[in-house]
């Protein structure tokens, strides 16, 4: 599958959630009642949508973020790091309460990761908050799945001025079905299509999702395993690449930031997924959601040279559940 290349010069635009992440290096994993010594603990900016368009930026991509913060210091810290990134935001500022916080908790033999985290209500983006000038003339639009009614309003927007729409989905959160109608390239959780399906095999939910919202593909991130996706006709199976992992925090984040550099420069979908998880793979071996987001030319090494997991799926149930998803069409 390949799909139509876009002008590179037109801003790729998120719109979703930004965090404020301390991260806490931990030698081994707490258990209940327990002391643990901290290794060490380092404050970063993370977020999803916000850590996947600092990387388009860092890869020489045009980039436009729009999001919402506390009038608090994390809320400074969050304006100063897109500045410095050289990312064009937008933001709009919820007066009384706070950013958006996690601590981040990392197993250092694995580099696993917990999320503890805190979002006040005050700090959903809404709706009203959007200016459709923001979005008109990007090249792609990323979405999240928290504030769903003020995502499916931007990719309203953008789907009637052709532009591509990529999600990024982890939790069945109230109205994403309805933002779904509007996104072409889901790439989802392992869980989330089943969370919008109840079909619990993989291979049988994505096409269902894919026939469901009507997508251009449906897709599902495997973790080290890599990513699994479903184009209609065919699935195409993208494993990990094998790397020494610090931290696994901002993988999937940066996954769809290479996702969109891929996309709006056409290339083929089987180069777009194995750099869109070379550059995931990367980004665990440092601190933090943005902390390992390498140079093109680095992923791009690691892409034609690096070692792979060992394969999600056999060829054969690809090939069975293919051939069962096409004569349901």
């Amino acid at each position: 599958m390949r799909v139509r290349k876009i002008d590179p010069a037109r801003a790729v635009v998120g719109v979703g959630i930004n965090a404020t992440d301390t991260v806490i290096c931990l030698p081994r994993f707490p258990t209940v009642d327990s002391k643990v010594e901290v290794s060490s603990a380092e404050t970063k900016a993370g977020g999803q949508v916000a850590s996947a368009i600092v990387a388009c930026s860092r890869w020489g991509l045009r980039a436009r973020y729009i999001g919402k913060i506390g009038d608090d210091s994390a809320g400074r810290f969050q304006i100063e790091e897109m500045r410095r990134e050289g990312v064009e935001a937008h933001w709009i500022t919820a007066r009384g309460y706070a950013s958006q916080s996690a601590f981040i908790l990392v197993d250092e033999p694995s580099g696993e990761r917990t999320v503890l985290w805190k979002r006040e209500p005050g700090i959903a983006l809404e709706t009203r908050d959007l200016k459709r000038s923001w979005i008109s003339g990007a090249s792609a639009l990323l979405v999240d799945g928290h504030d769903t009614a003020a995502a499916a309003r931007a990719a309203r927007w953008a789907r009637e001025d052709d532009c591509p729409v990529v999600a990024d989905l982890d939790n069945r959160y109230p109205g994403v079905e309805e933002l779904l109608q509007f996104v072409d390239f889901p790439i989802t959780s392992k869980d989330f299509p089943e969370r919008v399906t109840g079909e619990r095999d993989l291979l049988k939910s994505l096409p269902q999702m894919f026939r469901k919202f009507k997508c251009r593909l449906a897709g599902a991130t495997l973790g080290r395993l890599g990513v699994i996706v479903w184009d209609g006709l065919h699935f195409t199976l993208c494993p990990g690449f094998r790397v020494h992992a610090m931290d696994t925090t901002g993988a999937g984040d940066i996954f769809h930031g290479a996702f969109l550099y891929g996309l709006v420069h056409g290339w083929r979908m089987e180069v777009m997924l194995e750099f869109s998880c070379a550059a995931a793979a990367l980004n665990c071996e440092s601190l933090g959601a943005r902390g390992g987001i390498r140079p093109l030319e680095e992923i791009e090494t690691l892409r034609r040279e690096g070692q792979r997991s060992e394969p999600a799926f056999e060829p054969r149930e690809l090939r069975e559940a293919a051939q069962a998803a096409g004569a349901r069409t």
